[in-house]
């Protein structure tokens, strides 16, 4: 790991592969491995499905709710449409809108986090006042509230599902970068002027990767499920297109005598969290064991 403690500890002198080192290291957990394989055959499905499918996603091929058979592998769904279709068609709104969310999230929460870890004073109680204000709002609330004014668009949901992320992620980066501010380093880099945002970015952002990658993770799992939820309620994408959730919002009438158009895109949508999930409590768990070696020495 990088030594914080040198005081000519710069960031030309710290190595620049100290976050791949604590990625290998979590792939070291059986945890890890197995949220990485889920995670990838999940993404393979929905990379790959829509060259796969038999049908058109949005074809009707045969009566409602039949059977699965040879013909249609999963049945069809309440409008007579292949089923196996859909779900292959289905899953790459679901990785790309679940990413893209909480990416922004990570960017603008990270973004804030650092300004008031280092500028501390008046600005940094002003910005971490602002998420406190967005920590009490019920976030959901107001997505369900913009969605119904502005329509349910995918790039709205994205941006506004990323939104709702900023709060948590900005508590986080404040928390881990006012330690590594206060560190000999930096303030070497603030004795030979160095500008604010290279001191911001250069400096202090790399030191708080790995926690960073971690609550990454966790966004990415938040994300799936509300964009699920909103799918599922009908907020999210719009039929003819294909969705996982908007897949058991469709079929789920028909639960009690046709349950696999309902819970196959529901076992996808949790293997998918799941394995998000197994990744990053393995690198929570590699930054668990740096500390307590810290702390020993």
């Amino acid at each position: 790991m990088v030594d914080l403690a040198s005081p000519m500890n710069t960031s030309a002198e710290r190595p620049k592969n100290a976050w791949l080192a604590a990625l290998r290291t979590a792939l070291g957990y059986r945890r890890t491995r197995i949220g990485a394989v889920i995670t990838l055959v999940v993404l393979a499905i929905a990379l790959a499905g829509p060259f796969l499918a038999p049908y058109e996603p949005s074809a009707f091929v045969s009566k409602p709710f039949v059977k699965p058979g040879a013909e249609f592998w999963l049945g069809t769904d309440v409008r007579g449409r292949d089923m196996l279709s859909r779900l292959l068609n289905g899953g790459f709104a679901v990785v790309w809108m679940s990413v893209a969310a909480a990416t922004i999230g990570m960017i603008l929460g990270t973004t804030v986090g650092l300004l008031a870890a280092y500028s501390r004073g008046w600005l940094a109680e002003i910005l971490m006042r602002t998420m406190d204000v967005f920590l009490a709002l019920p976030t959901i609330m107001l997505v369900l509230m913009v969605v119904s004014l502005l329509g349910p668009q995918e790039w709205l949901v994205v941006v506004l599902v990323g939104v709702s992320h900023m709060p948590q992620v900005a508590r986080v980066s404040q928390g881990v970068a006012a330690d590594v501010a206060s560190q000999d380093f930096v303030l070497f880099a603030e004795a030979l002027n160095v500008p604010r945002w290279k001191i911001l970015f250069r400096e202090i952002l790399p030191n708080i990767m790995t926690p960073l990658l971690v609550e990454y993770g966790i966004r990415i799992v938040w994300s799936i499920a509300g964009i699920a939820a909103l799918s599922v309620m009908g907020y999210g994408i719009q039929p003819p297109d294909a969705d996982w959730g908007l897949l058991i919002n469709e079929n789920r009438g028909r639960l009690a005598t046709r349950p696999l158009p309902v819970l196959a895109p529901a076992l996808l949508i949790a293997l998918f969290a799941l394995g998000v999930n197994l990744m990053a409590e393995g690198l929570s768990a590699t930054i668990s064991g740096v500390a307590r070696k810290s702390g020993a020495k």
